[in-house]
């Protein structure tokens, strides 16, 4: 229980109808889980307006409302707060009930387009081997030490976010990691949370049915980068076109870690194989359990990382020797018939041809390489004809199948991919709906020193088709179909 002038500061207030001296027992943006005393938070959404709901939310028991505009009818017994931006405001207010949780933590976001959920999640493994009790956010779960929660969104909402760091607090966790999206940054997600540092790991074509055009994507990554203090630090990705925008005007230290420039934290990759890397890291080598090009840079911000927050070098680099592969990214299984499996989460036209060039950089030559993969449903239309013809281009035999459909027909998605694919490429492709039977079928195609890659949804254990979650599991199936012996 808070008083409402307690919880207030920095909600950017334009106006107060009502005392704020009145005992507020819990906060909801959401006027259906209202209960007696409750200050209701009226957020413009994507989808629904919560300043059409002031008065349910005050049927259900709201004793104030916090709104960009008032209504109408004012009621007399109940306090109105004016405020600029009610999104924003949802992030102050959510930090102030919760205590401010995220300043007695080194929270550490990272933001990009790929490598967000696996640098999350190494740098909250690589942390907890060495000793410190971490809090993770991310896509794939929330961790509270060693206390596993679901995860619904890449970021969650505000309140959400900052009742899990408290519980974290509680916990006696130190540090968290926490996966920064393009949509929580505008939708003020992270409104009101002190950041110890910030990471940059790359960017391509992604989201645009959200945010409509590559510049405004650009600007609400850097938006993130814009807002960090003095006291905290801003690492980049030198390699990445983007990657100087992203320091430019922050107030945070800045740096930048890079496989092919100078830059203040340098990786070289001296060997790429199956069973591993081996990488050079700042004149070091370190032989890692990860896969791929792609990894190593993510190996490098985790390096960079714990050293900008005071971690030995000599341990970080020893217990990064000891990391496991991160669930459904470059996820890598060897079939009784001698095939190599990979699940991977590639869903944007970059991330599939990173992962498709590390795959062709690995394999000696006489392999097929057999690639199933879709595009989502009721999402960005364009990159849909882009992701096939990578795939074609990049592979002897692709699969074209169906992703999470959502609402939209599962054949109309892969018309849409279908028209990426050249004339030279074209019998190189079959389009099979159902995407088991394109796993299955992948797997009958393939033979002794094959590689069978299924991209799109990686740790996904569901398929979302019209608004249902029918539980599927690509890593299941795919094992199903091709009789695994090991995981590598």
């Amino acid at each position: 229980m808070k008083l409402l002038s307690d919880i207030l500061y920095k909600a950017g207030i334009t106006q107060v109808l009502g005392s704020t001296n009145v005992a507020i027992v819990n906060v909801c943006f959401d006027s259906r889980k209202i209960a007696k005393d409750s200050l209701f938070v009226a957020v413009k959404g994507t989808e629904a307006d919560g300043h059409e709901y002031i008065s349910r939310s005050i049927v259900n028991g709201a004793i104030a409302v916090v709104c960009e505009e008032l209504p109408s009818e004012i009621d007399p017994k109940i306090t109105y707060v004016q405020v600029s931006n009610s999104s924003a405001a949802l992030g102050s207010i959510a930090s102030n009930y919760y205590d401010n949780p995220s300043a007695e933590l080194k929270l550490v976001g990272i933001t990009g387009t790929n490598g967000k959920t696996t640098t999350a999640t190494l740098l909250y493994d690589l942390f907890r081997k060495m000793a410190y009790k971490t809090g993770l956010l991310s896509t794939v779960t929330n961790k509270i030490d060693n206390k596993e929660l679901a995860s619904t969104h890449t970021t969650p909402d505000a309140l959400t976010i900052n009742k899990l760091l408290r519980q974290m607090v509680a916990a006696n966790c130190t540090h968290c990691f926490m996966e920064v999206s393009s949509h929580s940054i505008v939708q003020n997600r992270i409104s009101g949370l002190s950041f110890s540092g910030g990471v940059f790991t790359n960017i391509s074509h992604e989201h645009l049915d959200y945010h409509k055009t590559f510049d405004e994507y650009i600007k609400a990554k850097k938006y993130f980068f814009d807002g960090l203090g003095s006291d905290a630090f801003a690492i980049s990705n030198k390699d990445d076109k983007q990657g100087k925008v992203m320091l430019q005007n922050t107030k945070a230290k800045k740096s930048t870690f890079s496989l092919y420039s100078v830059a203040d934290y340098k990786c070289k990759v001296v060997e790429n194989q199956f069973s591993g890397l081996l990488l050079n890291i700042d004149g070091n080598e370190v032989w890692t359990k990860l896969l791929g090009e792609f990894n190593a840079y993510n190996v490098m911000v985790c390096y960079a990382v714990a050293l900008l927050l005071g971690m030995d070098k000599m341990n970080v680099l020893t217990t990064l020797s000891s990391l496991d592969a991160v669930e459904g990214r470059f996820d890598c299984m060897k079939s009784m018939q001698g095939v190599t499996c990979i699940v991977d989460y590639a869903h944007t036209p970059d991330a599939l041809e990173n992962i498709l060039d590390t795959i062709n950089n690995m394999r000696t030559g006489s392999e097929t390489l057999i690639t199933v993969m879709g595009c989502g449903g009721d999402r960005d239309v364009e990159k849909r004809p882009e992701m096939a013809r990578i795939a074609t281009r990049k592979s002897d035999k692709v699969i074209i199948t169906s992703d999470n459909p959502r609402s939209e027909n599962p054949d109309s998605i892969i018309s849409d991919m279908q028209k990426g694919v050249e004339p030279n490429n074209d019998a190189k492709v079959l389009a099979i709906s159902n995407r088991k039977e394109a796993i299955k079928t992948a797997c009958a195609l393939a033979e002794k020193g094959d590689i069978v890659l299924v991209a799109g949804k990686g740790h996904e254990k569901y398929q979302e088709i019209n608004g249902e979650r029918i539980p599927f599991d690509d890593k299941e199936v795919l094992a199903e179909a091709c009789k695994m012996t090991n995981k590598n």
